[in-house]
């Protein structure tokens, strides 16, 4: 016990005045210690002056001083690891991540690039457990984009931005049969990690503060501001099958502006990836009825047994250039900023293998006269455009801290369908086409006004945005008489430039009733030029626990999506496989009198949400820490992109809705309504230990996990019938037909694994640094339609198999990827990375048909795609160096 003579009257601050919360004080030698309160205050006895203190917090350097009065002040500066001070989500006061209303993961770059991803959105999926993006296959431009999101509740929920300010989304709507079909989101490849400072995740529903998208939760990417020295940085990296390479090279750098604190930080960067195959290898191919002794095609099945395709990762070509901006003014009172970036890339992708008995080539166009005809792989080819610049200035007046800004964003992209043909034009097609291209762009003007009155804090502001779409139609030897193999190319009648705006008014208020209990509450509203108007609010409450190492909170509010432009307006023509055969099929926009008035089908409008969650955390010792968040989040009137409305098998009769498909030479159509309600529950776990000493050295170790359940709720459920039969608008449900088959409930509900767990060990001694990384990826399940109007699988006779056909669903298993990293610092000028990805070589489950052969295209798949946990690409070895001067 300490017989204390001295008492030592203390504050832990930033260098702007910030108070660090819960700081840990310690008397260095001694286990005689305390921490510091809310505002950074602290009071420790202690035997004899003078001593000396040491004063950290994670986040921030550790500070050590000799103390030899009663009152001192410590000043702390950021350190590696970011877990203090956020402002995601919160226009007003700072809060901790262990002391604010909602849960924030807040990660440095440092980190992100310690799991040996080469891309931000894979680094995010292995570091954030509630993310997830996986690499595409077979999937035309998705292949190339990726679907991303948070909790499994699709692209379209989750909100982006750039320094606090609304990341433009992609030009892409996600319509092949991948996780995320019918979503639109941000295009993450279009964010270079290197340019970026940290990452702050808002794992909660953020409408009332910042409008549509943000169901989910927010991603906000910090630019770094830096100016101290440049860091160039080259990696590489192979699979151990001998393909993927990738080589990536960047840049940051920053020179000091002015006398004041001006800065100005920049970025340019290079990727390079090459493709993967993992395709399967069945020898013969029951797609078509080909088998392995065929007395025509035997031969080519022998010497193909993978029947020509490419099924992996699409080969990219990536450049990057980003910059950020502030030059104070007013003796730093204010401040003018702008910020952004551009990002090109091309990618080139596959598309299923035209086999030499599937589509011929009598005219020589892809292969030479006189020699064996083996068929062609198509090619799906894309350039990819994003840009996003800001500019702004923030000032004080009156008392009050203002942010006037505006954001201009734009992603687009043209499509090429390369070593192909059209049929229809004989000797005269092309081999090379250009198949058209989507485009989307917002410009946005934001009023942001806040004051911290104390106890109370408010902001208030508003915001006007306009949007636009861009669809272009290809060539016309891309779309006429069927069009190219592959992708028929957007016709003029798919072409349109559409735009519409908003405007959105909020304002918030944080009361800090007591020392330890914090209120908060937010409102907003939006009016939309084309659906109508929506209002979205949200309380939340904090209570600090008594010994200041946590908090209970809890948030209860509501929240938007306004259906994406795209969704609206995106029609087009596709060659896809489904019931057995290869077809073309329809999407229809929503604007189209086809669709309106022809077969009733109502105008688009926003979902709507409620989004509830609670949560403990606590800082257990100074280096052991663990929050635990529950969340529910329901969704009414989503929408979706509907399953295939084809004919109905009555070769005597023709109804409404196959008139309108042979009227437009289609064999099936799809269309965007709003029609489904769901409820996700969950709970987020993240666990921390830091600083154990260990074999001379210092480990920090990590636990973080999310489980989460997604379910359909709508209530026109037929208990006679195994899914949900969701009732179809106007003449399409007159007319007998379910919109929404099992298969793409099961996008919805079972795409994405529900539980995902990340146990990271990072261990620092001297000057080598290694982290053990640990993913498991939880179980997903692939169902089958039960619809034989929706393109039910057929059996190897060529007849539906069974209405209630969940015998042929199959749950994939779930995964343990391991990742290790090394890192050695030879200097502090330079230093060199070794890195492991998937340790283990851990592939998904094989692909097991039961007997139906459409499941993995007669064997061509040999992995799942249309629901995916980690990709197949195996294991990844990459090296790389890192210079600083």
């Amino acid at each position: 016990m300490l017989f204390a003579q001295n008492t030592i009257e203390g504050t832990a601050k930033t260098a702007d005045g910030t108070p660090v919360s819960f700081a840990n004080v310690i008397e260095q030698g001694t286990t005689n210690g305390t921490v510091a309160d809310i505002d950074g205050n602290f009071s420790l006895d202690v035997e004899s002056l003078p001593t000396t203190l040491v004063v950290s917090y994670v986040g921030f350097s550790t500070k050590e001083m000799e103390v030899s009065g009663s009152g001192v002040s410590f000043i702390l500066a950021e350190g590696d690891e970011l877990d203090a001070v956020v402002i995601v989500g919160n226009r007003s006061k700072p809060r901790s991540v262990l002391t604010s209303v909602v849960p924030i993961d807040n990660i440095k770059t440092s980190e992100l690039t310690l799991t040996g991803q080469p891309t931000l959105d894979k680094m995010l999926t292995y570091k954030v457990p509630s993310f997830n993006s996986t690499t595409q296959t077979i999937s035309d431009a998705t292949g190339h984009f990726d679907p991303a999101d948070l909790r499994g509740l699709g692209p379209s929920r989750t909100l982006v931005l750039v320094n606090g300010k609304r990341k433009n989304q992609s030009a892409l709507v996600y319509i092949n049969d991948t996780p995320g079909k019918g979503e639109v989101g941000v295009d993450l490849k279009s964010i270079p990690a290197a340019a970026i400072e940290r990452v702050e995740v808002l794992r909660d529903g953020a409408s009332a503060q910042y409008g549509s998208d943000a169901i989910a939760g927010v991603i906000n990417m910090v630019l770094k501001e830096g100016y101290e020295y440049t860091t160039l940085n080259i990696d590489s990296g192979i699979t151990t099958e001998g393909d993927g390479f990738n080589l990536g090279a960047n840049i940051n750098t920053g020179i000091k502006v002015g006398e004041s604190g001006g800065f100005l930080n920049f970025t340019a960067g290079y990727y390079k990836q090459e493709i993967t195959n993992r395709a399967g290898e069945p020898g013969d191919d029951k797609l078509f009825g080909v088998e392995a002794n065929d007395p025509d095609f035997g031969d080519y099945l022998a010497a193909n047994p993978d029947l020509g395709m490419t099924v992996g990762q699409p080969a990219i070509d990536k450049y990057d250039l980003f910059y950020n901006f502030g030059l104070p003014f007013k003796n730093g009172n204010g401040k003018f900023y702008t910020f952004g970036g551009m990002t090109y890339r091309e990618g080139k992708s596959f598309a299923l293998n035209r086999t030499p008995y599937w589509v011929q080539d009598p005219f020589n166009l892809l292969h030479e006269e006189g020699t064996e005809y083996t068929g062609f792989q198509p090619t799906f080819e894309t350039e990819i455009i994003d840009n996003n610049h800001t500019v702004g200035v923030e000032f004080g007046l009156l008392g009050f801290d203002l942010d006037v800004s505006g954001t201009y964003g734009r992603n687009a992209v043209d499509y090429m369908v390369n070593n192909s043909l059209n049929p229809a034009l004989g000797a005269a097609s092309p081999t090379n086409f250009n198949v058209g291209g989507y485009a989307f762009s917002n410009s946005i003007l934001n009023l942001d006004v806040s004051r911290n009155l104390g106890m109370l804090s408010v902001s208030f502001g508003a915001e006007y945005k306009d949007e636009n779409f861009i669809s272009k139609a290809g060539q016309p030897e891309s779309y006429i008489s069927g069009g190219v193999q592959s992708f028929p190319g957007l016709q003029p009648s798919n072409a349109v430039n559409e735009s519409r705006n908003n405007f959105g008014a909020y304002a918030s208020v944080d009361v800090d009733a007591t020392e330890k209990l914090l209120f908060t509450a937010a409102a907003r509203y939006e009016d939309f030029s084309d659906f109508g108007d929506n209002t979205s609010w949200k309380v939340g409450g904090r209570y600090i626990l008594g010994d200041n190492r946590g908090a209970i909170r809890a948030s209860y509010g509501t929240g938007f999506r306004a259906p994406s432009l795209h969704q609206i307006y995106l029609s087009n023509v596709q060659t896809l496989v489904s019931g057995g055969t290869i077809s073309n099929q329809g999407t229809f926009n929503n604007v189209d009198p086809i669709i309106r008035e022809g077969l009733g089908v109502p105008q688009l409008t926003a979902e709507t949400s409620t989004n509830i969650s609670a949560g403990i955390t606590y800082k257990i010792t100074p280096q052991f820490s663990v929050a635990v968040d529950g969340y529910q989040i329901e969704v009414e009137d989503r929408v979706l992109f509907s399953g295939e409305i084809g004919f109905d098998g009555d070769d005597d009769t023709t109804n409404p809705v196959e008139q309108i498909l042979l009227d437009n030479s289609i064999t099936s159509l799809k269309l965007f309504t709003n029609a489904v309600d769901t409820r996700t529950q969950g709970v987020d776990i993240v666990a921390n230990y830091r600083n154990v000493e260990l074999a001379g050295g210092s480990l920090d170790i990590t636990l973080a996990a999310n489980f989460n359940n997604t379910e359909i709720t709508n209530d026109d459920v037929d208990p006679n019938t195994e899914g949900l039969q969701l009732e179809a608008p106007g003449l399409i449900g007159a007319n007998g037909y379910d919109i929404f088959n099992r298969k793409e409930q099961s996008r919805i509900e079972s795409s994405r694994p529900q539980s995902k767990i990340l146990l990271g060990l990072d261990y620092n001694i001297g000057d080598l640094n290694i982290g053990l990384n640990n993913t498991y990826f939880g179980e997903v399940t692939w169902k089958h339609s039960n619809n034989g109007l929706n393109g039910a699988p057929l059996g190897p006779d060529g007849a539906n198999l069974p209405i209630e056909d969940s015998a042929y669903d199959q749950t994939f298993g779930g995964k343990i990827i391991t990742d290790i990293v090394f890192k050695y610092g030879f200097s502090e000028a330079i230093s060199a990375t070794v890195s492991v990805n998937n340790l283990l070589n851990v592939y998904p489950d094989e692909i097991e048909t039961q007997g139906d052969f459409v499941t993995d295209l007669g064997g061509r798949f040999k992995y799942p795609w249309e629901v995916n946990q980690f990709g197949f690409n195996g294991t990844m070895i990459s090296a790389g160096l890192q210079f600083r001067f």
